[in-house]
């Protein structure tokens, strides 16, 4: 079988590599199409911090299951399926507390250990998740991004009659904020620099879509949910701006969620946030809770992932696929890698 291969920033191989056989414990998967995140452009660039090379990417992954092995039950040959990339070692203070998300030596596939980007991929069955046969293939790739934002709300708690707002209109941002509405919140609230993006946003059911460019967030909240502003303010573009915005403007002892990360040392006004007694909390990728409760907002129409979805390259296109990124950085969403048909 093919495999992909980064053997150093900016260039990537394919190698032909036994298809492995599952062993005992483990499901054999044919994948079907891989969804790029902005942590693979990372890699790309060479910007990535924990990660070195050679590495096989992928982590955003959809597939069919083509083998079984022993003493797995609950599967069935060509089931649609995905697949949770954490690995992590059960034992540390938070794996044995149920937060196996902050693992201490948490890696994940395709930055630290061997990632999806292969015609197949050998993996624990713990980490195999069946999805609906009527969800579709660039469906179910992006349910690893969808449950990065459902983890993000459930981290605010309950949602039900929330007024929700969130920095930044990227793939993230826009699953925040139909992931919120999805889960209870009367209204939500997003924010950009850029139309393209904002016009994405509305096709995806946000209902106030607003360029932080032309009119201020502060001023904004207010128009859309009164002089009570909102109720939780998602980062999801992770900058000193976006930060600043949110502690300036926040409700006094509301709550603000750092769902991005921050490419630069934070410079933010922490007297503010002290003395609106503000709550600063911050969300990182999902647990097993999280991926079944993305793939059920979608099943129940309450998400929408196909305006999201940009473009589609060929396997043996990959780099073409980075490249495409980089020049269509405003107007690119979701990138898919169609690995078999």
């Amino acid at each position: 079988m093919l495999q992909q291969v980064m053997t150093a920033p900016g260039n990537i191989e394919f190698r032909e590599v036994e298809t492995p056989v599952p062993k005992a414990g483990e499901i054999l998967v044919r994948i079907v199409r891989i969804g790029v995140c902005g942590s693979d452009i990372h890699v790309w660039h060479g910007k990535h911090p924990f990660t070195s090379y050679p590495v096989t990417q992928g982590h955003e992954v959809s597939g069919e299951v083509a083998a079984i092995g022993k003493d797995v039950e609950g599967f069935a040959v060509g089931q649609k399926v995905t697949i949770q990339p954490q690995v992590f070692c059960g034992t540390c203070y938070p794996c044995r507390h149920g937060k196996y998300n902050l693992c201490e030596s948490l890696k994940v596939m395709g930055f630290q250990t061997t990632g999806v980007a292969s015609e197949y991929f050998a993996c624990d069955a713990s980490k195999v998740t069946p999805l609906p046969p009527e969800m579709s293939f660039d469906e179910g790739a992006m349910i690893e991004p969808l449950a990065v934002a459902v983890h993000a709300v459930r981290k605010f708690g309950d949602m039900q009659g929330k007024r929700v707002a969130v920095l930044g209109a990227g793939p993230i941002g826009i699953l925040v904020a139909q992931a919120a509405k999805g889960m209870g919140a009367e209204r939500t609230l997003i924010t950009d620099i850029s139309d393209l993006r904002l016009e994405k946003a509305r096709t995806c059911g946000v209902d106030f879509c607003v360029n932080t460019g032309k009119t201020d967030f502060g001023a904004a909240m207010v128009s859309a949910f009164g002089p009570d502003k909102a109720d939780v303010i998602y980062d999801c573009a992770g900058n000193n701006v976006t930060m600043g915005q949110a502690i300036r403007y926040a409700r006094k002892g509301s709550t603000i969620i750092l769902v991005a990360v921050f490419a630069d040392m934070a410079s933010v006004d922490l007297a503010v946030l002290n003395d609106h007694e503000l709550d600063l909390n911050t969300t990182m990728m999902y647990r097993d809770e999280d991926y079944r409760e993305a793939i059920e907002l979608v099943r129940t129409e309450k998400v929408n992932l196909k305006p999201l979805i940009s473009k589609h390259f060929a396997f043996l296109d990959y780099a073409e696929a980075y490249r495409y990124i980089d020049a269509n950085r405003e107007s690119t969403m979701k990138v898919l890698i169609d690995v078999q048909g």
